[in-house]
């Protein structure tokens, strides 16, 4: 039996928020808050605006993409999650100046990038040696597109035959269209794959309803490590390809 191996991003693979430190040492404000000012900023140059009624209503947005991300298993696009906003304060954009913010917004992980975790892309081109490897992530700002431009950058993008990004899949995980699109991608049985993420709700529990066996990384964020049911622990890139191996030999 050949095993695919999927792998989430965020905490996974990609450090999140790394990109943080070196915006700080660039002079930069905050992903969060630059992206808002880009939309206030335009806003305000078309009509007078104030920055705490742009907030607010940012605020409200993002309350509700987080209730669908949680409950529905759907991540809103940048445009969908800038239309709310825009919405709930009776405004327009101009449809180019409309697109250029939502690039902006998308393509802030790309300018500066987040880093790559330790030991990660080894792990990763050593269990392409033996196993189909596929993304499966959900895309909370930076879409599709700009993840693959991610992994290019570090070398990785090669190794996988398969994407399921949430922003072109339609859903999220623990969603099993996420994880039956690599399926089909791959004509390999559900129940044939491993998946390796860092969160016991969407990246153990999820692909457990499904018959996957799945391995909680906790090397950057260990908040699940105490409680889960995941069918081996990995604490570092380095162990990784074993602890893979092992399982598909089960």
């Amino acid at each position: 039996m050949t095993y695919v191996v999927t792998f989430d991003l965020w905490d996974t693979i990609i450090h999140d928020d790394s990109d943080e430190a070196k915006r700080r040492k660039q002079g930069l404000r905050t992903k969060r808050e630059e992206r808002r000012y880009l939309l206030w900023e335009a806003l305000n140059r078309q009509k007078k605006i104030s920055r705490d009624t742009v907030w607010l209503a940012c605020d409200t947005a993002d309350a509700a993409f987080n209730r669908v991300w949680r409950q529905q298993s759907v991540t809103w696009t940048v445009r969908d999650r800038l239309g709310v906003v825009l919405d709930e304060l009776g405004r327009t954009l101009p449809e180019n100046t409309f697109t250029r913010i939502i690039q902006d917004y998308e393509e802030m992980e790309i300018k500066i990038t987040p880093d790559i975790i330790e030991g990660a892309a080894d792990s990763v081109r050593d269990l392409a040696k033996d196993f189909r490897l596929a993304v499966v992530s959900d895309a909370i700002v930076s879409p599709g597109r700009c993840l693959r431009q991610w992994l290019d950058l570090h070398e990785i993008l090669d190794c996988f035959q398969s994407f399921a990004f949430s922003d072109e899949v339609g859903h999220s995980k623990p969603h099993p269209d996420m994880f039956s699109k690599v399926s089909g991608d791959l004509d390999v049985p559900i129940v044939d794959m491993i998946h390796v993420g860092d969160r016991e709700h969407n990246d153990i529990q999820g692909p457990h309803a499904l018959g996957m066996k799945a391995v909680l990384f906790s090397g950057t964020r260990d908040n699940d490590r105490k409680n889960t049911n995941a069918d081996a622990i990995c604490n570092h890139h380095r162990d990784l390809p074993s602890i893979v191996r092992q399982l598909a030999d089960h």
